[in-house]
């Protein structure tokens, strides 16, 4: 009963229709032929290569790395640091950008000084951080905020600038509240650009992150690949870079996929 529950609830079908996927097969090709490529040349020392470690040295040394409490405690880290500081972001910007997109006196008034803030690379916050405020963990988490707080507010105020005024107005004439044409009119226009303002504040803050790891940290997938760095472990730079690279691609995955669930009229196929 149970197994029979678990089966109809669990699309098999599905599943391996997405295995199968000509666009899966495509990318696993992809992946093979560069992994191929990147050997064959260490084996014959091109050298646009250079000292770059080789696939089966990276993949011996990403075998003891699994096995490691360190690396996964690294992974741990770095990962509470964008959750908190990521978060935080959305909770403060997305309203300040709703706000500043749908109220002009609200935007004449904060935008000048958003705009004065904004080009500031988050980079660039990392030593005043760390000299204001009392730990590196709350630097950390700050300019894991500005990372994600810039880009957000910057889209959100895009979206709801672009809405088609007549949509407003058809509201209006059929009698609907502010408040109905906020949730019905303005929040779903401005979906589309709140998850694109997240998705590009999310690759944003995993570049903040690891910086500031190597600056003002101990831990963390930045710290473990500026150690080995200094240690002169090549194969280990290569891991601490394809572990960000994963870690990037799956937070941003989930925010599309939570995206495509919040706005499905988005969808073509």
């Amino acid at each position: 009963m149970t197994t029979a529950v678990l089966a109809q609830g669990f699309n098999w079908t599905r599943c391996r229709r997405k295995i199968a996927n000509i666009s899966t097969a495509r990318g696993i090709a992809a992946i093979v032929v560069f992994t191929l490529v990147w050997e064959l040349c260490t084996w014959l020392h091109v050298p646009i290569i250079g000292n770059v470690p080789s696939p089966s040295s990276v993949l011996a040394a990403l075998g003891r790395q699994l096995v490691s409490q360190e690396y996964w405690l690294s992974w741990r880290d770095s990962c509470l640091r964008i959750l908190s500081g990521f978060v935080l972001a959305q909770v403060l910007g997305i309203p300040l950008g709703l706000l500043m997109g749908m109220n002009r006196t609200a935007r004449e008034l904060i935008y000048p000084v958003f705009e004065i803030m904004r080009p500031i690379p988050p980079l660039a916050w990392v030593p005043a951080s760390v000299i204001f405020w009392p730990t590196s963990e709350m630097s950390m988490m700050f300019v894991v905020f500005l990372g994600g707080f810039f880009t957000v507010v910057l889209n959100i105020v895009g979206g709801a600038r672009s809405i088609d005024i007549r949509y407003i107005r058809a509201a209006h004439s059929l009698g609907s509240s502010r408040s109905d044409i906020f949730w019905r009119v303005m929040l779903p226009a401005t979906l589309p650009s709140i998850v694109v303002g997240m998705t590009v504040g999310m690759g944003i803050t995993w570049a903040v992150v690891v910086a500031a790891e190597m600056i003002a940290s101990r831990s963390g997938l930045g710290f473990l690949t500026w150690r080995a760095y200094v240690a002169g472990e090549y194969p280990l730079i290569v891991i601490g870079m394809m572990s960000i690279g994963i870690a990037g691609y799956m937070s941003s995955a989930l925010i599309r996929f939570i995206g495509s669930r919040l706005t499905p009229w988005l969808r073509v196929f």
